[in-house]
């Protein structure tokens, strides 16, 4: 029986083919989106979890009272002394415990190979709790300070097929270390990823003194604590017995509470506002999982609506089955296996389609995602999700079409009634209204984006470029190499730094001046900077002037962003007293508030201060006389002549300042990629039902040219309905979109307001979609030669 019931269905989608490829190729597209959607969730929700030890590995965090915005803050980051104090006094909760800090690119060379690599210094326990899986060596190698380990793609890059174990490599031009093992690269779907080998912890405190000194510093929270609890501990439990680690310890009276963040948690759940956890990435996994299924359900409405159009081309064929035996369950199991054909014909076309969108996909999302070919749960689950989406599709049409009365079908009675088409003008405008709504959504994405981006950034971010001090050869020789740099004519101008033009390193207290409330501790973000980094960078000055080298007193001079001015309360800060330590400091400065962080967020109080000792980073501000190339090819041989032995590696500060928008562009490219099949599929639906509608009002048509309407009239006759029905989409989707829209401004704190012109602009802009896709067979219908039309039957 079933075997007939699917020759009927092919015999029918062989005699429709029209109608046939505008459902096949719906839902191919909509299940080829509904897989994307869920390879990416299924990527975003197995996370980490390659990792052994998943379920008991925390990272220990803390907040505390932030007076610089009168506000609970969460630090990712502790003092060192708080490891020592997790390890004796709650020992009994940790099965390891290891201290980590993530350093720059860091430089390997062995022999004539110089590679630039991504690395982080831990304890050695940091084997143990990430269950490093060793391809050579063993993970008691990272004991030895002397030595590291590397990640197997690395050893081939360095070594190629030679054994790597034991072998000498230098580090940053500086240190000699022994390769004492090689493990398998961490997944891309890890927060470990890229990390190409690890430095003994050991040998990270022996060769920066500021470590070794931060071991009796409980107020430096510049250091990861990783730790794997111990049997039968959870992370709440654990997190309440060390809350007050921090309470009473020297210069901490800003009520720290100490708490574990699981690792199953780190990626999606990675945000938090006021000391609690407010989500993260797991709110784009819902919203792109509903996005999926609302896709997936604009293909199926297409179905409905096209199946249930032709109900009177199919009425005869159920009245005929009816009179001869057949009971409704069986019409409704003949129209259900004609939907799962079709699905099952749109799965492979999809599976193709899939296959062809992910490379671009993989680009969009920043992921390494692949068909599990091999995988047989894939099979199952899109088998299984063929039948679903077959069963939903056919459901309506099946039931719809298996009701009709024999006995008015084959007297030639049989109407679909007044309000039969009801159900369609329902469905399309979900369509629509969902359409709408993704379509308004991406493009308030996108103003989010461009409104931070358009926001004054208080420095000249074009023209400048970062180069990292990775190794001692740079050290020292701050004049020298601006000097040479200069004479090239390749650069106007140099710096050096403790953080790069974008980003700040510190964040510290300790501050104190005039009318100070001495309750408060604030924390200022805090930036070493040499002489002539205003200058390269481009600084604003709203009052005073820059450091200079005229005056010897700027050796402990200060530079206030208006972030730092305001919250200190000082009406004239130039000239003012503020100390940090035990050194007074005289403000000559203020500039307009540099974004060097979130430029998503409100202004940090900053501060910038003298030191050509604390400084790593080297700014240069290209001569804008000559094109940028012509000035890397002669600043890279001063480099070079200085470091001979470090590739010249750099960055452009418009580039790491556009990256600070890569999360969000990449949901809204992602959002773009959805909404344009949403919007395709609902056309496409839409071209299929005006199709069919003129097909059917053949007659009518040659009638009205006959009496003399004209085809604008025709056009107008035939396009109004759909007109009508997406207007009433947009008055849903309308206040739904800025309701969710408005809700997800919410979470940034500088934010644009939606502006009318974003729902005016995008209503016109599919209004004339929707109005094209009609017109091409409203007009072709009206431009028949009416004669033909007549002679139809």
């Amino acid at each position: 029986m079933l075997k007939n019931y699917f020759k009927i269905a092919w015999r029918n989608l062989i005699k429709n083919k029209i109608y046939s490829a505008i459902n096949i190729v719906g839902l191919s597209i909509g299940m080829a989106v509904a897989l994307l959607i869920g390879f990416w969730i299924w990527d975003e929700l197995s996370f980490n979890k390659s990792f052994r030890n998943y379920d008991s590995i925390v990272q220990v965090m803390h907040n505390w009272n932030d007076d610089s915005f009168n506000r609970i803050s969460t630090e990712f980051v502790m003092p060192i002394p708080a490891a020592t104090e997790l390890r004796t006094k709650y020992a009994s909760n940790f099965k390891h415990i290891a201290l980590a800090r993530y350093t720059n690119k860091q430089i390997l060379a062995y022999q004539d190979k110089k590679v630039s690599r991504n690395a982080f210094t831990a304890e050695p326990e940091i084997t143990e709790i990430l269950s490093l899986k060793m391809i050579a060596g063993s993970r008691a190698g990272l004991n030895d300070p002397s030595s590291i380990l590397i990640s197997q793609s690395l050893a081939k890059t360095l070594f190629g097929d030679t054994d790597p174990m034991n072998k000498m490599v230098r580090m940053n031009n500086k240190s000699v270390m022994k390769i004492n093992g090689v493990y398998e690269d961490f997944p891309h779907n890890t927060n470990f990823y890229g990390s190409d080998f690890i430095i003994p912890w050991a040998y990270t405190v022996a060769d920066r003194p500021w470590i070794k000194e931060a071991y009796s510093q409980w107020n430096n929270n510049s250091f990861v604590i990783y730790a794997q609890l111990a049997d039968n501990k959870t992370a709440a439990e654990v997190s309440q017995r060390v809350r007050n680690l921090l309470q009473g310890k020297p210069d901490r009276n800003d009520d720290p509470k100490v708490f574990l963040h699981p690792m199953k948690s780190w990626h999606l759940y990675n945000d938090f506002k006021d000391g609690k956890n407010s989500g993260g990435t797991i709110q784009f996994v819902w919203m792109f999982g509903i996005i999926g299924v609302f896709v997936l359900l604009l293909a199926c409405i297409n179905f409905m609506n096209l199946s249930t159009a032709r109900s009177q081309k199919r009425a005869r064929e159920v009245g005929v089955r009816k009179a001869v035996g057949s009971r409704r369950k069986e019409l409704i199991i003949q129209f259900l296996c004609e939907s799962v054909l079709i699905t099952c014909i749109s799965l492979v076309l999809s599976i193709i389609l899939v296959q062809l969108a992910i490379p671009l996909f993989n680009e969009l999302s920043a992921k390494q995602i692949n068909i599990p070919w091999t995988n047989g749960i894939f099979w199952i689950l899109a088998c299984s999700f063929t039948l679903f989406t077959g069963l939903l599709a056919g459901s309506y049409p099946a039931f719809y079409l298996s009701s009709f009365n024999p006995l008015k079908v084959l007297k030639g009675t049989f109407k679909a009634g007044k309000f039969a088409s009801m159900p369609r003008k329902v469905l399309v405008v979900i369509q629509f209204t969902v359409s709408i709504t993704l379509v308004i959504g991406t493009v308030i994405i996108f103003q989010q984006i461009q409104h931070a981006k358009n926001r004054p950034i208080g420095f000249n971010k074009n023209g400048l470029i970062t180069v990292f001090m990775k190794t001692p050869d740079l050290y020292g020789k701050y004049d020298l190499l601006r000097n040479e740099l200069i004479n090239t004519g390749a650069a106007v101008n140099m710096a050096e730094a403790s953080n790069p033009a974008t980003d700040v390193n510190a964040h510290l207290i300790g501050f104190d001046w005039k009318g100070k409330n001495p309750k408060l501790e604030p924390s200022f973000s805090v930036s070493w900077v040499t002489h002539d980094f205003g200058n390269t960078v481009g600084w604003k000055f709203t009052s005073g002037r820059d450091f200079s080298r005229r005056f010897a007193t700027d050796s402990v001079g200060m530079v206030l962003n208006e972030a730092a001015v305001k919250f200190m309360g000082l009406k004239n800060a130039v000239g003012e007293t503020v100390k940090f330590g035990d050194t007074n400091f005289r403000v000559i400065g203020v500039i307009q508030n540099p974004i060097m962080e979130s430029p998503f967020a409100q202004p940090v109080p900053t501060v910038f201060m003298m030191n050509y000792e604390n400084v790593g980073v080297i700014t240069i501000k290209a001569n804008p006389a000559i094109s940028m190339q012509a000035a890397l090819e002669k600043i890279q041989p001063v480099f070079k002549k200085y470091s001979p032995s470090t590739p010249f590696e750099y960055s452009f500060v418009d580039d790491d300042f556009a990256a600070k928008f890569a999360s969000e562009q990449r949901i809204g490219s992602l959002a773009t990629f959805f909404a344009v099949f949403a919007v395709f599929i609902s056309c496409l639906g839409i071209f299929g039902l005006a199709s069919f509608l003129a097909e059917q009002r053949t007659k009518e048509i040659g009638v009205r040219k006959v009496l003399g309407a004209s085809i604008t009239n025709l056009w107008q006759l035939l396009s109004k309905e759909f007109l009508l029905l997406v207007s009433a989409s947009y008055l849903i989707a309308i206040p739904a979109a800025w309701y969710f829209m408005n809700k997800w401004l919410q979470g940034y704190e500088y934010r644009m307001e939606i502006s009318i012109w974003i729902f005016v602009i995008t209503a016109a802009a599919l209004l004339a979609i929707t109005l094209a896709t009609v017109s091409f067979q409203a007009i072709r219908a009206a431009l028949t030669n009416p004669v033909k039309s007549l002679r139809t039957e």
